[in-house]
């Protein structure tokens, strides 16, 4: 596995002196949010900022708010960092708390959560000891996760003796839930040239099998770090092989893709298939290209969690649809109240 490091805080320059000290960033960041809520319904996800579910103000739903009806839901959160400490964000566990309260504010338990990847910064076992406690007062039944490209520094070892069990190689598993069937890959254990991701023949045969005995009409939700799709291959922003991984999804009616790494919320439909990157629970990264390589990003305080997120999903059983619920730990139209 070849490791491509971060740049550190020198891609706003202009924001390094903004004069907020610890104390006034973790106050600014008290009011942001963080994570995504999928709302399924009849195969296609559907997004909702979790500002537009969550009273700032209270902590509960908003007053007069109608969430719509389903009969499943999830949500995804992604590269939580835990050990990273530098300036882009001096304390990820706080913001992580903070997606935290977003999901058990939310109006229904969700059945489960989705964790796709960067779990730790340095793959030590400090960090996913802090990881795993922090984690415990999630209001769900359970926790799903792959790695990310942080979390096998030590080529995995210590994330599949604590995630691993019931897994095969590198990570990889399946399991249904309420007519939906999860696929969890590992596309980070071998990068290739430039950062990409790689799935790896071993993993695609073992895919192909495991959705051979599927009715084309089971909704499909694929997650794994690296994105599936190209998004920007000059800085690793994109699986070598995903080709081969989606040309096996295309007789499904219903099919989604749900990736980390990128740090920002970033959607694709093509065909059957919608591809949907998650915000970070640590820090934000540059758009593609607009920096001279990825990396945490440093943004004035006020700005933080306007960039981080989660995401959940409810499912509608009767429609066969998806809805897909983005939500920045702060709305931008609170930011502006702020000032």
């Amino acid at each position: 596995m070849k490791n491509h490091d971060h740049i550190e805080d020198n891609l706003n320059p202009e924001s390094n002196n903004d004069g907020v000290d610890r104390r006034g960033f973790l106050e600014c960041m008290a009011w942001a949010g963080t994570g995504v809520i999928w709302m399924m319904s009849g195969g296609i996800l559907k997004s909702y900022g979790m500002s537009q579910i969550i009273d700032k103000a209270t902590g509960g739903i908003k007053k007069g708010l109608v969430m719509p009806k389903s009969d499943f839901s999830f949500v995804q959160i992604s590269d939580s960092h835990i050990g990273f400490n530098k300036a882009a964000n001096p304390d990820v566990v706080s913001t992580l708390n903070a997606a935290i309260a977003k999901i058990n504010n939310m109006p229904v338990i969700p059945s489960f959560v989705l964790h796709t990847g960067d779990l730790t910064h340095l793959a030590q076992a400090d960090e996913f000891d802090t990881l795993e406690q922090t984690l415990k007062s999630v209001k769900t039944e359970k926790i799903f996760y792959v790695p990310g490209e942080h979390d096998v520094t030590d080529n995995g070892k210590l994330y599949l003796e604590r995630y691993g069990k019931g897994t095969l190689g590198d990570g990889w598993y399946s399991f249904d839930s309420n007519g939906v069937h999860f696929i969890g890959l590992n596309n980070v254990t071998n990068h290739v040239d430039g950062g990409l991701g790689y799935i790896g023949a071993e993993q695609l045969k073992w895919m192909e099998n495991d959705l051979k005995g599927l009715s084309s009409s089971t909704p499909i939700v694929v997650f794994a770090h690296i994105p599936l799709w190209a998004i920007y291959p000059q800085w690793g922003w994109a699986t070598d092989d995903s080709a081969q991984a989606l040309a096996l999804l295309k007789r499904f009616g219903s099919v989604s893709v749900l990736n980390g790494h990128i740090h920002q919320t970033i959607q694709k439909i093509e065909g059957n298939i919608t591809f949907h990157t998650a915000n970070s629970t640590a820090f934000p990264q540059p758009a593609p290209g607009t920096a001279p390589a990825p990396g945490p990003m440093k943004v004035p305080a006020e700005k933080l969690r306007t960039l981080l997120g989660l995401t959940s999903v409810n499912y509608h059983e009767h429609d066969h649809t998806l809805a897909i619920t983005d939500t920045p730990l702060i709305a931008t139209t609170d930011v502006s109240e702020q000032k």
